[in-house]
């Protein structure tokens, strides 16, 4: 495969399924050779494999992005393989929704450990390698939540801790031409989406088709609408765009 991402090694964290899948398919449509981690390495593998499959280049991991160790490890194994790590996006993440006097310690730690510290983790490995080289770009997976959203306090504050956490890295890591900037989806049909309908009750398609009557554009959005901007992000003609926000929600973010 050859592309705007040819010679080029990604990283995709929470890679096995939803919006991270999409996103590692699409950087080896265009060339890149992709490592794809997720906490279990079935689905991980699974995405791997139909890359190979279609000639591209692609290396499943399993980690667990709350943990420094494994982190570390991901990353030197990415450079291990491809010889360097050219592109980092973040899309791990887990839900455990609820109203605050229901929270527990463990609904919140797992979210903000996962969101929020597992994205520092990457960072901070990734930039180990990407200074040196002094190019690179990083994206990470906020949320539309990150403006609040009832019953997920922990999610909420974890995404916009991740817009905080873009632009200042954007600040840090300018100086050594590393670009770095958060996507802040709103409804996208993925397992996530999926599961919340589960928790409240809600038949999905219902749930579906009343946040399409929210949206401007009618129609809820998909895991590849996600992955051509955060590509996008990552390619040269988004080389003067770093700290940013890009929201993503089929009409304008309020």
């Amino acid at each position: 495969m050859t592309g705007r991402f040819e010679a080029r090694v990604a990283l995709v964290t929470g890679g096995g399924r939803g919006i991270g899948a999409a996103t590692a398919a699409r950087f080896a449509a265009d060339g890149a050779r992709v490592v794809i981690s997720d906490l279990d390495l079935e689905p991980a593998e699974a995405v791997a494999a139909e890359i190979r499959r279609q000639g591209g280049q692609a290396l499943a991991v399993a980690c667990d992005v709350t943990d420094r160790t494994p982190v570390e490890s991901l990353v030197e194994r990415a450079v291990k393989k491809y010889g360097g790590l050219d592109i980092l996006v973040t899309c791990a993440g887990i839900l455990r929704d609820n109203l605050i006097h229901k929270m527990t310690d463990s609904d919140w730690d797992l979210v903000v450990d996962t969101h929020l510290k597992g994205t520092f983790l990457c960072a901070q490995a990734a930039q180990r390698v990407m200074v040196p080289a002094r190019r690179g770009r990083m994206v990470f997976l906020s949320s539309n939540s990150a403006l609040g959203n009832r019953g997920q306090v922990n999610y909420s504050a974890a995404k916009a801790g991740i817009q905080g956490m873009a632009r200042t890295l954007a600040i840090e890591l300018g100086p050594f031409n590393i670009n770095v900037n958060a996507v802040a989806p709103g409804f996208i049909e993925t397992r996530m989406t999926r599961a919340v309908a589960e928790r409240t009750g809600i038949d999905y398609e219902d749930l579906k088709r009343a946040a399409a009557e929210r949206t401007p554009l009618r129609r809820i959005g998909r895991p590849e609408d996600i992955a051509g901007l955060i590509t996008f992000l990552c390619s040269d003609d988004a080389s003067f765009v770093t700290g940013q926000t890009i929201y993503a929600t089929g009409g304008p973010t309020v």
